[in-house]
């Protein structure tokens, strides 16, 4: 079962939609707000279940497309946006999009960094941007990760390779411990209180979707720098760690446990030609 499958049985298990998910995306857009999408054409690459599709709507686009490369993710993501006008949910490759200067608006969130040639799905997505319009990409760093891509990476290629269902059940023995952690001790931490404040479905499956997927790429900025150019000239960037706010006593831990994502915005700097 590949990747996009296994995160097709995730998506179908768990298609609904939590207040917290909706604090988490704007986290995840690091310098922008709700007011970035506002009558823009929005695509979103590897949807899932459609929620951040949901919001790029609920926040003002003008249509907003989610896609995803396994029916399942696509079929939770139409249930997720059944009532939402200006959004619809596509079956579509990242690899074999046709998109060209469409969107005002692409991003991408949790995706890039488990695909086997993040370079040509980068540059799908770049190309259907329009000119002036910008590209955001949220993928794993490096830095504070190390242990994950030292210990839980070996772990991913046993857990990748069992049947889902059985993962899903092994997940319990992290999921519950990780859940009475949240809810019996206090945080001062911005995430922990987000996450505390989840139920524990939530929490198992956070769990399960570090442990379900076959790639995971944890890149240090100078391999982000490589991945941008590696796309067309026509185009400026910056790129925007996120590390979440530390404050309590369980700092070390948590920044340990948490580490570092980057956040990648490409502007589409062609101009129309008249």
């Amino acid at each position: 079962m590949a990747s996009h499958d296994r995160f097709g049985y995730e998506w179908d298990k768990y298609d609904y939609l939590l207040p917290f998910y909706e604090e988490q995306f704007l986290n995840w857009l690091g310098p922008f707000d709700k007011d970035v999408f506002v009558d823009k054409n929005v695509l979103d690459a590897g949807c899932g279940m459609g929620r951040n599709t949901f919001y790029a709507a609920k926040w003002g686009a003008r249509n907003a497309v989610g896609f995803d490369y396994d029916m399942q993710s696509v079929n939770a993501a139409r249930r997720t946006l059944k009532d939402v006008p200006n959004a619809a949910a596509r079956y579509e490759s990242i690899y074999d999009i046709t998109y060209r200067d469409v969107f005002d608006l692409v991003f991408s969130v949790g995706v890039i960094h488990h695909l086997a040639d993040p370079k040509k799905a980068l540059a799908n997505l770049f190309a259907a941007t329009k000119p002036g319009g910008k590209l955001v990409i949220w993928v794993y760093g490096y830095d504070n990760n190390e242990w994950v891509v030292r210990y839980i990476n070996p772990i991913r290629k046993i857990t990748s390779k069992l049947p889902v269902k059985l993962l899903h059940i092994l997940c319990y023995f992290f999921s519950v411990p990780l859940y009475l952690f949240l809810k019996i001790f206090p945080h001062r931490n911005k995430y922990m209180q987000l996450m505390s404040r989840t139920n524990f479905n939530h929490i198992h499956l956070t769990v399960f979707d570090q442990l379900v997927p076959e790639v995971a790429n944890y890149w240090r900025r100078d391999e982000v720098e490589e991945l941008v150019e590696s796309l067309p000239e026509n185009k400026t960037h910056a790129i925007y760690p996120y590390i979440l706010p530390m404050s309590d006593v369980v700092d070390p831990l948590v920044r340990s446990f948490f580490g570092q994502s980057l956040l990648v915005v490409l502007k589409n700097e062609q101009h129309h030609d008249h």
